[in-house]
This record gives C-alpha cells, structure tokens and sequence, in this order.
C-alpha cells in the first residue's frame, strides 16, 4: 500500500472515531436543559413566520400561500 493511501485510511478513521464519540444518549433529567428557548435554532418560529409572509408580500415573491405576490416592495 502508499503512504498516500495509509494516511488517507489513518485520517479516515481518527474523524471517524471522534464522529462516533460525539453520539451519546441523553438521560431524562438532562432533556430539560435542551428543551430550553436559548438552545432552538429558531426562538421565535411564530415572529419569524410573520416576517416571512410580510418579506413575501412586499418582494411579490411567488410562494406557497394564495396572499404572497403582487406587493409594491414599499413599507
């Protein structure tokens, strides 16, 4: 075999075992400290729907919705 090739295998499995040592379970009394606001990748889903249909009312951007399109782009 190559050193090239080595190397690549050695690289290969060293991300391979430190992927595998990131998955762990999670207890119980732990699943409150993840289920907290700060830790969601969107805090305000709701504020943030909002601003989306106003974006795609204003930008007359073709979406999902009936009520998006067709705005003038001002405020």
């Amino acid at each position: 075999m190559m050193p090239s090739v080595r190397r690549t295998y050695a690289a290969l499995a060293f991300f391979l075992a430190i992927g595998a040592a990131g998955c762990t379970e999670v207890a119980p009394w732990q699943r409150g400290n993840l289920a907290k606001p700060q830790m969601a990748l969107e805090p305000y889903p709701l504020q943030s729907s909002f601003r989306g249909h106003i974006y795609g009312s204003r930008e007359a951007a073709s979406g999902v919705s009936a009520s998006e399109g067709g705005g003038c782009g001002c405020y």
